[in-house]
């Protein structure tokens, strides 16, 4: 393996001086849980990226590909970590087809540029993520942050029509392709939804777009239990309306929100109530559809004892679906410890989101929950402080509720926490049933272990 004082100057011969950074600010900006890279590499196209992840595997050296950095706290630290992948080198639209519904671009492109493209073609990408401002569209998917729009578009899976990769012999791949209706070989590309960039690195990703809808409404209602707002929620998804998203918010979820937006000067009193559940509907589409829909939300909520019902105007209500696309980054910069995990339960009736409510509380920090999508729920522990005590405390309490989880046969992630919880909680509940088949995919998509190492589950 070469010393870490010759990698720089061996690496500028890969790709050229500039095209390699080892500055503390530029290593830094891509730390993982203190583990800082040894070099920050800039490839600028597939062959680049191919010719780097050769270097790494015949040197044994680990890398991780990087985007904005946005994500990169998600999953546990690297086991080794000597050399960052910044893929913002890649940025083109390769292929776009507004008349076929289809596209194909580099990983590296910000979503946000994306997404003003395709815009001007009256289309987009369903993908309403945290950190819009800045992610870029590979990191989007190795990631595998929800999107608030899952409730109606589902998630990158349904849309994700193949991708082009550099497995860990660097060997250029490609699977799916950049039709709709791919009937050739297997979904490779499907694994690498989430998977972190453990089994490879991404340079391009194949999408079928969808058409910009022509309105919206959003709605809120207030109910002063969780029983209460979760039987509202199971009444609008029993009805069938299609609603482009469903959640219901705990007090002090609300709080939050209703801090948020009051810094971005909407209407408080338009806000969820942070004295009871919120249940929030959004839909989108044609006009006549959306006012269907509208009407019909009104006539469900009349038949339901709420505190509060109302339709939201459009401003308070564009406030408030970025506030919950950016939940994730508010919740983590809400207090100085934070923990956040990602639970996903078989069925999530009124009496689990409770008792998992009441088994994260009791310490000396706040606790909020949502229920996103598709039975997708968000839980926060919120402390004021960071000395031992309250890591302690924030540890006990995620080891709780990730066991309750584990034995209710769900999954809980944790996607932010102080390193120390991290460390002793893990990144999931447990370890998923089909772990020996993800460890047989890692050994032939990574077999020198290669791509962060360890940050996956079960050490993956």
């Amino acid at each position: 393996m070469s010393t870490t004082a010759s990698l720089p100057v061996r690496l500028e011969a890969l790709l050229g001086r500039n095209r390699v950074g080892a500055t503390e600010d530029e290593l830094r900006k891509f730390m993982i849980g203190g583990r800082i890279p040894s070099a920050v590499l800039k490839p600028r196209s597939a062959q680049e990226v191919a010719e780097t992840v050769r270097f790494a595997a015949s040197e044994k050296l680990a890398l991780v590909c990087c985007g904005s950095g946005s994500k990169l706290e998600i999953g546990m630290t690297p086991q080794r970590y000597e050399l960052a992948l910044g893929m913002a080198g890649l940025n083109e639209i390769a292929h776009y087809d507004p008349a076929d519904l289809t596209l194909s671009v580099d990983a590296g492109l910000p979503l946000k540029t994306l997404q003003m493209a395709l815009k001007q073609k009256g289309q987009f990408l369903p993908l309403g993520v945290p950190g819009g401002e800045s992610a870029t569209i590979g990191g989007t998917v190795v990631s595998g942050i929800d999107s608030t729009l899952r409730q109606q578009y589902g998630t990158a899976r349904d849309f994700l029509i193949g991708a082009e990769f550099v497995d860990g012999t660097g060997q250029l791949c490609k699977s799916g392709g950049r039709v709709v209706k791919n009937v050739t070989g297997y979904d490779l590309h499907k694994l690498l939804i989430g998977s972190l960039g453990t089994l490879a690195a991404v340079t391009r990703l194949n999408f079928r777009t969808f058409p910009l809808p022509e309105t919206c409404a959003r709605h809120l209602s207030s109910f002063s239990d969780a029983e209460s707002a979760m039987n509202f929620r199971a009444a609008l998804l029993s009805s069938g309306l299609p609603l482009s998203n469903l959640e219901v918010i705990s007090p002090e979820f609300s709080a939050v929100a209703a801090a948020c937006l009051k810094a971005a000067n909407q209407s408080v009193p338009a806000s969820p109530s942070s004295s009871g559940w919120n249940v929030y509907a959004a839909c989108e589409g044609h006009e006549a559809v959306v006012r269907r829909i509208a009407r019909e939300l009104e006539s469900l909520t009349s038949a339901v004892r709420a505190k509060k019902s109302e339709t939201l105007s459009a401003s308070v209500g564009e406030a408030l679906d970025d506030f919950l696309r950016e939940a994730y980054d508010h919740l983590i910069s809400t207090s100085p410890s934070v923990v956040l995990a990602r639970i996903v339960l078989p069925n999530f009736t009124a009496s689990n989101a409770m008792e998992i409510s009441r088994l994260a509380q009791g310490g000396s920090f706040r606790c909020a929950f949502a229920l996103r999508a598709w039975g997708v729920a968000y839980l926060a522990l919120l402390a004021e402080a960071e000395d031992a005590a309250t890591i302690e405390e924030l540890s006990c309490a995620a080891t709780i509720v990730f066991a309750t989880v584990a034995q209710k046969r769900g999954t809980a992630t944790l996607l932010h926490a102080p390193l120390a919880v991290k460390e002793r909680v893990g990144f999931w509940s447990a370890k998923p049933p089909d772990f020996l088949l993800m460890q047989r995919l890692k050994a032939v998509f990574d077999p020198q272990t290669i791509f962060a190492p360890g940050r996956f589950a079960g050490g993956l």
